[in-house]
C-alpha cells in the first residue's frame, strides 16, 4: 500500500487544502499528522491564547477527519525528528506540507528535506496555502521585493490565483500509526477570558454571518471602535482554519466596496510575508533605521507598565489594552493607536511593544506584527515615518459617544461624553474620586520629545490610512 504523510502546520482545514489533496491523490492511505514543535515552545511562540486556540484548532480538524473516516496524529518533540519517526511507522513514500515564509520555517523546512532525503523519501512543499499570493511571485524589476504597497498591491491584484481545492471525502489512515492524545483547551492556565474559539468550522461560521451582515458596510464602518464591524478574521487566517485565496475569490464574486476593502487588506497580509521573506532580519531589528535612541527598559519602566496595564491615562489608549487581556484580541484602530502612543508618544522600543502584543494576541504572528509594528515606529515600510496619532483626537474621530472607552473602563462610565476622553480636565476632587490615572505624558510633551529625537523639524501628521485588521498581529 503506498502511503504518504500530510504534515499540518499553519494550515489546519480540509477546506481548500492543496498538500492533502496532492497526497491522496498520490497515495492509497494518507498519516495526517500535527507535531507539537518543541523548537515553538522555546521560542516563546506557544503563548496561552495562541495555544488554548489552538488546541480547538485540533480537536476541530480531528473530528472533521474522523467525519471522513480518518483522523489526526498528533506528537510532541523535534519536528524533523518526528516526521522521520513516523514516515518509518508509515512505510510512507513521500511527505506534503505547506510552504512557510519566516527564517525559523525556512529552516526547519530545509532539515526536513535534507533528512527525508537522507532515508529515501521526498518531500513536497506545496505554496498559496498560507497566503494568496506566495513571497516571490509578484517582485519589482530593481529588487527581490516591494517595499511600498501600493506599488505591490497593483501587480498583487493581477495574479491569476489558483482554484479553490473542495474538502474531501474520505480520508484513510493507515492503522499502525498512532500518536498521543489531543491537547485541550483546559490544559493551559493563562487564557484570556473572552478568547473566541478556534477551528474551521468556527471559521467557516464566521465568514458565513460576516457575509450576511458585516462585509458590505466593512469598508465604512471598519475603524468604528464600538460597532466593532471588523472581519475578525485574522486568527482564522494566521492558523490556516481559513484559506486566504478562498477568501479572495469569494470577496471578488460578491463585489462591491466593502469586499474590495477586505481584498485589499488580504493583500497587506501578503505584502508583510514578501518584506519577511526577503529581509528575516526584520523580524527584529529596524527595517528602516532611523538611528532612534529609545528610552531606555529601566527609564521607562513606569510607562511601560502603565500602557501594559491600560494604566496610561488616555482613556481610548487604556480601553484597547485591556480588550486585549481580556479577548487575546484588539480592535485594527486600536493597534493603531496604541502602538504610535508607545513607540512615538512615550519614545519607547517597538519590539517591546511588539513582544507584548505577542504575548496576549491569538492572531500573533511575526510577519504581520513585527511589519505593522516597525510601520507604527516609523522604521518599517511607512513612507511617512514620523507621523504620530493623537489619541484624543483619533478617540473622538473614531468612539465619538464614548462606547468603546466606556465599555473597557467602568471606572468612567459615568463620564459625561464631552470629557470621557480627556479626564484630566475635570476638577481635582472629581478626578480623584474615578480611581483613574492621570497621564504619564502630556500629548505635546511627547509630541516635542519625538521630534527632537528624530532630528527635529519634522510635522506630525494628524491623518492616518493604514490598517490593520486582517494582518494584525
Amino acid at each position: 500500500m503506498h502511503v504518504s504523510v500530510v504534515l499540518f502546520t499553519s494550515d489546519l482545514r480540509l477546506h481548500d487544502h492543496p498538500p492533502l489533496r496532492a497526497a491522496l491523490e498520490a497515495a492509497d492511505a494518507v498519516v495526517p499528522l500535527f507535531v507539537r514543535d518543541r523548537a515553538v515552545a522555546a521560542a516563546g511562540f506557544d503563548a496561552p491564547n495562541r495555544s488554548a486556540f489552538l488546541a480547538d484548532c485540533l480537536a476541530d480538524l480531528d473530528a472533521s477527519l474522523r467525519e471522513r473516516g480518518g483522523r489526526l496524529v498528533v506528537r510532541s518533540g523535534d519536528l524533523v525528528e518526528e516526521v522521520c519517526r513516523t514516515v518509518t511507522e508509515a512505510d510512507a513514500d513521500e511527505v506534503h506540507m505547506a510552504a512557510a515564509h519566516s527564517a525559523f520555517a525556512t529552516r526547519r523546512e530545509d532539515r526536513l528535506r535534507r533528512a527525508l532525503e537522507a532515508c529515501g523519501r521526498r518531500l513536497f512543499v506545496h505554496d498559496a496555502v498560507t497566503v494568496a499570493v506566495p513571497p516571490g511571485e509578484v517582485t519589482p524589476y530593481s529588487s527581490d521585493h516591494f517595499a511600498v504597497f501600493t506599488p505591490y498591491h497593483r501587480q498583487w491584484a493581477r495574479v491569476r490565483l489558483r482554484a479553490v481545492a473542495a474538502a474531501p471525502r474520505r480520508v484513510p489512515v493507515p492503522d499502525q500509526v498512532h500518536g498521543e492524545p489531543l491537547p485541550a483547551r483546559g490544559e493551559v492556565a493563562g487564557v484570556s477570558p473572552g478568547l473566541t474559539r478556534g477551528g474551521e468550522s468556527e471559521g467557516r461560521k464566521r465568514v458565513d454571518a460576516y457575509w450576511r451582515r458585516g462585509l458590505d458596510a466593512y469598508d465604512d464602518t471598519r475603524d468604528d471602535l464600538a460597532a466593532d464591524t471588523t472581519s475578525r478574521l485574522s486568527a482564522p487566517l494566521h492558523f490556516g482554519t481559513l484559506s486566504a485565496v478562498e477568501l479572495v475569490h469569494r470577496a471578488r464574486r460578491r463585489g462591491g466596496p466593502g469586499a474590495e476593502a477586505l481584498v485589499r487588506q488580504l493583500a497587506w497580509r501578503d505584502f508583510h510575508r514578501q518584506v519577511l521573506a526577503a529581509r528575516p532580519a526584520a523580524a527584529h531589528a529596524d527595517y528602516r533605521t532611523k538611528h532612534d535612541r529609545w528610552r531606555s527598559r529601566h527609564i521607562a519602566r513606569a510607562d511601560i507598565e502603565a500602557w501594559c496595564e491600560g494604566r496610561t491615562g488616555y482613556p481610548v489608549i487604556d480601553a484597547a489594552m485591556r480588550q486585549l487581556r481580556h479577548e487575546g484580541w484588539m480592535h485594527n484602530r486600536a493597534r493603531l493607536l496604541t502602538a504610535s502612543f508607545l513607540a512615538k508618544t512615550l519614545y519607547v522600543d517597538w519590539r517591546i511593544g511588539a513582544a507584548h502584543f505577542l504575548h496576549w494576541l491569538v492572531d500573533g504572528d511575526v510577519a504581520n506584527n513585527q511589519l505593522n509594528w516597525q510601520w507604527m515606529a516609523g522604521t518599517g515600510t511607512d513612507t511617512r515615518p514620523n507621523r504620530v496619532l493623537n489619541p484624543v483626537t483619533q478617540a473622538k474621530r473614531y468612539d465619538p459617544d464614548g462606547t468603546y472607552v466606556r465599555r473597557w473602563l467602568p471606572e468612567l462610565r459615568g463620564l459625561e461624553t464631552p470629557v470621557l476622553h480627556e479626564p484630566w480636565k475635570l476638577p481635582a476632587a472629581e478626578r480623584a474620586a474615578l480611581d483613574y490615572p492621570d497621564p504619564v505624558v502630556q500629548f505635546s510633551d511627547g509630541l516635542a520629545r519625538f521630534r527632537h529625537a528624530r532630528g527635529g523639524g519634522h510635522r506630525a501628521a494628524p491623518r492616518e490610512d493604514r490598517r490593520w485588521d486582517e494582518q494584525p498581529s
